[in-house]
């Protein structure tokens, strides 16, 4: 690659969108003006922000008219002052009283001559209807009863507590009504449940004087709280939970728009076919545009961090000044030292976002659809940025090794203050966060390569030529779009069908559930599309050629020595993601009930044969009989053995699962036969089931040789825990090497394709090596 022709590229695109005004506009001037324009509107917006007043219906307020001798709940029209904080919040709640057989006046209450429940009916209705927010209903007989357990109290101050309580039981007790599905009854009813708590414990207190008993003696102490954060500190922790979030947004969103136009607008403007058959190779367009796209994402996160920042400090230090917000509050600008932080993780998420739009906008025909594809991209990275603001989740080793989130984390904890934390993890995510980049770029580069992508044709949906093309144009195997589709499918039958599933609580019940789990969720679909879209089902699920001889016994043997890798793989899959207790409770049931078959061959066909043969048709089979048509061997293998992973529920089991889905998908490709991929499956899940039965032997295994030598003892809790022995996993590990060696000089046949691809591959080394030697003469 010549960084002669990147940086001519780079210069050429540069000026071509410095001379947009739309962008100029989206980079630079948004962000200048957005933040100040919503401080300001904030502004007027705080002189309509105050409370309103609520209405609250008193139904049975003659009963209070004769508690002289306690606080006192009502005060004309409103509650007690004496019962708020601030005696003005009393006119928030603005009271009509109610008699039972009619409505009185404010201060005119008249006790009702018979008790009418019509008017709490009313009341309510008037509730339904939105005319008052809160009903409160006083029952008959609670002024006398409460007087009379007053009384009672005053006679036996030295009763015991039971006896009080007994007492107390007898008082009836005051109902509220009020209207969740609307907000204002639901202020309502927050502001009159702080009014009587505080009216209930003003009573406590009196009848705890009356009776000669301290007040104190219900609470003799309170907790000091003592906050030894610094200032700057609090401050930094508000905004680590904010400006990590902004960074990636932006740096998203400026990525994608420029992405948009380098590509399909460029295709739109017909200046694409010039670039390309310009000297430059693709990759070296590829590096120019990213470069490109780079820039800007950056220079629109930098502008928006910084307009942000600015008038952030701004309006605290407005609604400060002007009492909105009290004088030690935890916001003020952030520190300088997180916007070093944050420039110096911005390049890498620049690099990541911009390859990823820049492969979008490659295969966009048009810059509107380009603009549709912003949508997916969000709901993929936005739930990986919001995951660090949930409660609980810190920077760890498990979390750092997840993409887009570790970075977030990394960040909250820099600009916290935690540097020695987030020096340890530091490695991890860099690691991802280049790893991602460098498959994201590939990606771009693969996009661009590909004429079919470049100029694809617009094409409209036409529903019925559509069903006809499906059942009249069958190809041998499935397309790339029909293997998605099949693993989307069996996705959400999965999910619909395990709403229904309740936990099996007895042999029968996990019997069906496997049943349908395997054959009616993955076996099905499989087996259908095969049939409807395929003209060759032999050869899209494999079965169509014997397999070589010597691939019987070594996948039996490749399944067997692949088990304990799996198995340590799996535990320290555990530690770094702890499995939900609910769901290892779960896990540990179903084992108690095949553990409790009558016979081994039951629990064997459940876990053992019924997978490997449903799992293998589809994943092995149709799944990646048609994402072989990508071209490229390993991606198909890749993507087959991702959607075997997503199809365990589980994320421990869907994380090894995927690293045992490559090793299956490979060896399908190199036997070209399914065969032995169901008996590496079915030998895998077997060992599986007599690994637990052997385990839950406990303190047996010592007695046997073998196991003492294939096991170490690692006691947890103190209770008996085995793991695979090193000795064993080196054997292991050589054996599956030696394996993978034998299968990787096996002739395999390839599409057409991977046949072309090869030579493209071939063709674009060559042309890369003659310019490397022309330039060095």
């Amino acid at each position: 690659m010549k960084w002669a022709n990147v940086k001519l590229i780079l210069g050429r695109e540069i000026r071509d969108q410095l001379r947009d005004r739309r962008t100029l506009f989206m980079i630079a001037v948004l962000p200048l003006l957005l933040y100040p324009l919503l401080g300001m509107s904030f502004f007027q917006i705080t002189q309509f922000m105050r409370e309103h007043p609520t209405k609250i219906l008193v139904v049975g307020a003659e009963q209070l008219a004769n508690l002289d001798d306690f606080p006192p709940l009502i005060d004309g029209e409103h509650f007690s002052p004496t019962l708020f904080s601030d005696a003005n919040h009393s006119d928030l709640l603005q009271l009509e009283l109610l008699a039972t057989d009619n409505f009185v006046a404010a201060g005119d209450i008249r006790p009702p001559a018979t008790e009418s429940p019509s008017v709490l009916t009313d009341a309510q209705h008037r509730l339904e209807q939105g005319e008052a927010q809160l009903v409160l209903w006083i029952p008959p007989g609670f002024a006398e009863r409460l007087t009379a357990f007053h009384q009672q109290l005053l006679r036996h101050s030295g009763a015991s507590t039971a006896n009080s309580s007994n007492q107390a039981a007898e008082v009836p007790a005051p109902k509220i009504f009020h209207n969740s599905a609307r907000e204002q009854s639901q202020i309502a009813y927050a502001r009159v449940a702080r009014v009587l708590d505080r009216w209930t414990s003003a009573i406590g207190h009196q009848n705890l004087r009356d009776s000669r008993v301290p007040v104190l003696a219900t609470r003799p102490f309170n907790f000091e709280m003592n906050d030894v954060a610094e200032r700057g500190h609090r401050s930094a922790a508000v905004w680590s939970k904010i400006l990590p979030f902004v960074l990636l947004i932006w740096a998203l969103t400026g990525a994608f728009y420029p992405a948009i136009d380098l590509c399909a607008g460029e295709k739109e403007r017909g200046t694409l076919e010039t670039l390309l058959s310009s000297p430059a190779q693709r990759g070296e367009i590829v590096w120019g545009k990213l470069m490109t796209v780079m820039i800007f994402s950056v220079a629109t996160a930098l502008l928006n961090l910084a307009s942000m920042g600015l008038t952030g400090a701004f309006v605290v230090s407005q609604l400060t000044q002007l009492g909105l917000l009290p004088a030690d509050n935890q916001i003020g600008l952030p520190p300088l030292i997180a916007f070093g932080w944050l420039a110096l993780a911005l390049l890498p998420v620049a690099a990541l976002f911009s390859a990823l739009c820049l492969a979008l906008a490659a295969f966009a025909r048009s810059t509107k659809e380009g603009q549709y594809y912003l949508m997916p991209l969000l709901l993929i990275t936005t739930p990986l940025m919001i995951l660090p603001m949930a409660p609980g989740v810190e920077l760890n080793l498990g979390n750092s090794l997840i993409p887009v989130t570790g970075v977030v984390l990394l960040l909250r904890t820099m600009l916290e203050g935690q540097y020695l934390v987030g020096l340890q993890y530091t490695l991890p995510v860099a690691g991802v966060t280049l790893l991602c980049c460098l498959f994201a770029i590939r990606w771009a580069i693969d996009q661009f390569n590909q004429e079919s992508v470049l100029f694809r044709e617009s094409e409209r949906l036409d529903l019925g030529l559509w069903m006809r093309h499906l059942v009249r144009d069958r190809a041998p195997t499935p397309s790339i779009s029909e293997a998605i589709c099949c693993f989307v499918l069996i996705l959400l039958i999965k999910f619909f069908i395990s709403l229904a599933m309740h936990p099996p609580t007895n042999l029968v019940q996990l019997v069906q559930q496997v049943f349908v789990s395997q054959v009616v969720v993955i076996g099905l679909p499989a087996m259908l599309m095969t049939i409807m879209l395929t003209r060759c089902p032999g050869q899209t699920l494999l079965l169509a050629k014997r397999p070589r001889w010597g691939l019987i016994p070594a996948a039996v043997l490749l399944g067997a020595v692949l088990h304990p890798i799996g198995v340590t793989l799996s535990t320290g899959i555990q530690r770094l993601y702890p499995v939900n207790p609910d769901v290892a409770v779960g896990l540990q049931k179903i084992n108690a009930l095949l553990q409790a078959s009558p016979n081994v061959w039951l629990p064997l066909l459940l876990i053992a044969l019924l997978p490997a043969v449903c799992e293998e048709l589809a994943f092995r089979g149709f799944i990646l009989s048609g994402l072989r048509h990508i071209g490229h061997k390993w991606r198909a293998i890749a993507l087959s053995s991702i959607f075997f992973g997503v199809a365990h529920g589980v994320l421990q089991q869907s994380i090894a699962a995927s690293v045992m889905g490559a090793i299956i998908g490979y060896l399908a490709v190199q036997s070209g036969s399914l065969i032995p991929c169901i008996l590496l499956h079915c030998t895998y899940n077997a060992l599986g089931f007599f690994y637990a039965q052997v385990i839950a032997s406990g303190e047996a295994i010592m007695a046997q040789p073998l196991l003492r030598w294939m096991l170490d003892r690692t006691d947890s809790d103190g209770l008996p825990a085995f793991e695979y022995s090193w000795l064993l996993l080196l054997v292991c590990g050589l054996t599956t090497f030696y394996l993978l060696r034998w299968l990787q000089r096996l002739p395999y046949q390839k599409t057409e394709e991977e046949t072309l691809q090869e030579a493209l591959d071939v063709e674009s080394w060559r042309l890369s090596n003659e310019e490397y030697l022309v330039g060095h003469k």
